[in-house]
């Protein structure tokens, strides 16, 4: 690569990285490169596809993050507070950084290294659900699905009411976790979605195949 278009790689790195964190994964294209100072046709000519300037950037953005919250939920003495932990954190994250909510659901599973990090999350969730349930403290009927389900719901209210009511989603999670309890639960009138569901749901909200 040319010395001026690996600096154009780099400021166009740096502004992605940038407009993810305030607009999330969807963000304009547009915007990236005028913030780097560069043409859109420069963007498609370095990294060819939305998808390719996700798996530059956005995985790294998000991994730590990810890989930490779940660690600090294992580490919890108590598994009902790992869980909760977990829980909460994920949709903190969910509500203040936008481009995590995106790599949560997984919403272009054309970026290679944003869906091994999706991968890397759903197991490292199925880990804090068995802990919390072989505990006796989460009811039995939870899934991993539905974990990924609910996330997928706190991620699009989080970012509806951001700029009106920032901590809204507290409250929601609040009464969630309430209802998670095993000495809450109630039989279920349906059964959890697939993973095959899941994923046809989730391209149906966010209309990608």
């Amino acid at each position: 690569m040319r010395a001026d278009a690996q600096r154009n790689a780099e400021k166009l790195r740096a502004a992605a990285a940038e407009v993810f964190r305030e607009r999330g994964l969807q963000a304009p294209l547009k915007e990236i490169a005028r913030r780097a100072g560069v043409s859109h046709g420069t963007l498609y000519n370095l990294f060819g596809t939305r998808e390719a300037l996700i798996d530059e950037v956005a995985v790294d953005l998000a991994a730590s993050r990810l890989d930490e919250t779940a660690e600090q939920a294992l580490a919890r003495d108590d598994a009902w507070d790992g869980f909760a932990y977990y829980v909460e954190k994920v949709c903190e994250l969910q509500a203040t950084e936008p481009a995590i909510g995106d790599v949560v659901t997984g919403r272009y599973p054309g970026a290679a290294r944003l869906m091994a990090l999706c991968d890397r999350t759903l197991a490292a969730a199925a880990r804090v659900i068995e802990r919390a349930q072989r505990a006796g403290s989460l009811r039995t009927d939870f899934t991993r699905e539905d974990l990924l389900f609910l996330f997928s719901s706190n991620a699009l209210l989080a970012r509806a009411a951001r700029h009106t009511a920032p901590d809204a989603w507290r409250r929601g999670v609040a009464f969630l976790l309430d209802g998670l309890r095993t000495e809450a639960a109630h039989p279920l009138p349906v059964g959890p979605l697939s993973p095959e569901q899941h994923r046809q749901v989730l391209g149906n909200l966010t209309g990608t195949p």
